[in-house]
């Protein structure tokens, strides 16, 4: 393996020096300390784990290649990539994170190749991006670089050699950098380079991983905000609350976190809000201020663009003036995305301690028995037979990621357990990793195979912002639901919502009168923008009327991307017919993602 040299570590005029120390000092330096500075040795991040930090480069790049079998010096000499190329390519990879299969499948003709884009580094200082690929294979023109040199001037070549190598290399990247500098401009290029550094405070040689921009960046298109607002469960329950509490909302101070097209903001302008601070990190905060403005509420609807952990309060605003904070911060499952967390952290920050109502107020985790042999057909019983030939390790590793996807309500066989109850008014982000325990019981009356667990969620609004009981049920928006027309007045006339009467009131003692609104993204309401979450068994259970499935749900926020969730199922089968307890405990672990 050839090996390079930082020129402030070994020059060749003080190799080269006898009257500075003696041929004995020389040769008392062994070649890992000729080599501990070089290039190739500084630390550098696995491309797909990039969690996982190694010594070297070679030590990260044969990690690639064993646990992903992807060798990017084999894929930038198949396709034949420039210096430029193999940059856009390796930032590419750090940005965008494919699945080592995409890598393996570029042709070497796709857009990333020529995106200025990738040419801005995804890691300030990659080492990967500082070294070419033939600079740390097996064998180079100056000999095998695994070997030790036989004598003294042999190894004064060698350094030789190799700091004219790192030379070059140090000129290569000083030339993409001017590279970059031409295509993309002097100051978005150190503006680039500078981000990740002014946001490490506790790395110095790496800088913190950041799950937030692409995540951030998925939200500034188009499609997915029309998506949500034509989610009906989703928008009108929204709309329904907002519109039928004026008492709540009349003169209030509201805070819509993750505002997207800022439509949650319009509702509560429309309610009587008196301000309302409409924060979002995507692009899409630049279309909401366009559209409050269309609108003519920019008087009252402040857009800014920033996480809300970032944000500053308009003028004549400060900490604990909110009296309403409402966001649409479900992701699949319920956590996925993580972005309750920020929701939390603009609790605790700005809602009016006496008082101040989150909007949703609470939300449920449902798990449930579920039938899914369609999704196992589709998903993995499809790849046993394609054309005569057996597939089936097209499959296997479905089982690892749960599936989104909806499923009937005739493929529920028990009834839902309660994993998670958040009460948004005191949950902590600590308490968003968790683990439950379940137990459903089958309702099935004939004999069937159960090939997943289902999970979904439900939530509920109240205009106190207190719990609501455990037995209290969720409306089920169903086909042909009204609930749109009851809720969005035509043609820009304003809502004529009643105040409570005093039979209405929120009197103590009074909670079951209080009003409530709720929508469940299970298989009984109509389909949502976050369908179910489909976990499928290995091991298919067989079930009858009265089978018990009892067990743990472990969750919490995944090691490599805290916006994705690691989920760990315990569970053991009790048949009704058997009278033994159960002995075998399986266990099978998912990714949300």
């Amino acid at each position: 393996m050839a090996l390079r040299f930082s020129a402030h570590h070994v020059s060749a005029d003080n190799s080269e020096s006898g009257s500075s120390q003696s041929s004995e000092d020389e040769q008392d330096l062994t070649w890992e300390d000729w080599v501990s500075d070089s290039i190739e040795n500084k630390p550098c991040k696995s491309l797909f784990d990039q969690e996982k930090t190694f010594q070297s480069v070679p030590e990260a790049a044969s990690h690639d290649k064993l646990v992903h079998g992807v060798d990017l010096d084999v894929i930038c000499s198949r396709l034949s990539l420039d210096t430029h190329q193999r940059i856009r390519l390796i930032n590419w990879i750090r940005k965008e994170k494919p699945a080592p299969s995409e890598v393996l499948a570029l042709k070497g003709d796709e857009s990333l190749f020529s995106s200025d884009e990738y040419l801005i580094p995804a890691i300030e200082d990659d080492p990967l991006l500082q070294i070419h690929a033939a600079d740390w294979s097996s064998s180079d023109e100056d000999g095998p670089a695994s070997s030790s040199p036989s004598d003294l001037e042999g190894a004064k070549q060698r350094i030789r050699a190799l700091e004219r190598k790192l030379q070059k290399a140090r000129q290569d990247f000083v030339d993409y950098r001017a590279f970059v500098g031409e295509r993309l401009g002097r100051s978005s290029l150190m503006e680039a380079l500078a981000e990740p550094a002014a946001s490490s405070s506790t790395h110095v040689a790496a800088p913190l991983r950041d799950d937030d921009s692409h995540y951030f960046q998925s939200y500034g298109e188009n499609d997915i905000h029309a998506v949500m607002i034509q989610d009906k469960a989703r928008t009108a329950t929204y709309a329904q609350f907002i519109q039928s509490n004026p008492e709540l909302f009349h003169d209030a101070v509201v805070l819509d976190v993750g505002c997207g097209t800022g439509i949650l903001s319009l509702f509560a302008a429309r309610a009587g809000a008196r301000r309302v601070i409409a924060v979002d990190a995507s692009p899409i905060a630049e279309k909401a201020q366009q559209i409050v403005k269309d609108n003519g509420l920019e008087n009252v609807i402040t857009v800014v663009r920033a996480r809300v952990e970032d944000m500053m309060l308009p003028d004549g605003i400060e900490p604990g003036d909110v009296d309403v904070i409402v966001s649409e911060w479900m992701g699949y499952g319920l956590l996925y995305e993580s972005m309750l967390d920020s929701v939390l952290h603009a609790r605790d920050r700005f809602l009016r301690k006496d008082g101040g109502v989150m909007a949703p107020s609470q939300c449920r985790m449902q798990l449930c028995l579920c039938e899914g042999g369609e999704i196992f057909k589709e998903r993995i019983g499809f790849w046993s037979d394609v054309y005569g030939f057996d597939l089936s390790a097209m499959g296997k590793d479905v089982y690892d990621d749960a599936i989104v996807d909806v499923v009937g309500p005739e493929t529920i066989l028990s009834e839902p357990c309660t994993v998670k109850d958040l009460h948004l008014a005191t949950i902590t982000p600590k308490q968003l990793d968790f683990s439950a325990p379940f137990t459903l019981t089958s309702s099935s009356l004939q004999r069937t195979k159960a090939h997943a667990l289902a999970l979904y969620f439900d939530a509920f609004f109240t205009a106190d912002g207190a719990p609501v009981s455990p037995d209290t049920h969720v409306h089920v928006v169903r086909e042909g639901d009204p609930v749109l027309a009851e809720v969005w007045p035509l043609g820009g006339r304003p809502h004529t919502g009643r105040r409570m009467s005093s039979g209405q009131g929120l009197k103590e003692g009074e909670s079951a009168k209080r009003k409530m609104t709720s929508f469940s993204t299970g298989p009984e309401s109509v389909p949502t923008h976050w369908k179910q979450t489909i976990f499928l068994l290995r091991e298919p259970i067989t079930v009858c009327e009265g089978t018990v499935v009892q067990g743990t749900f472990k969750c919490r926020k995944s090691s490599d991307n805290s916006r994705e969730l690691d989920v760990e199922i315990h569970y053991t089968v009790k048949d009704p017919d058997v009278e033994e307890a159960p002995s075998q405990v399986v266990v099978q672990l998912f990714k949300v993602r």
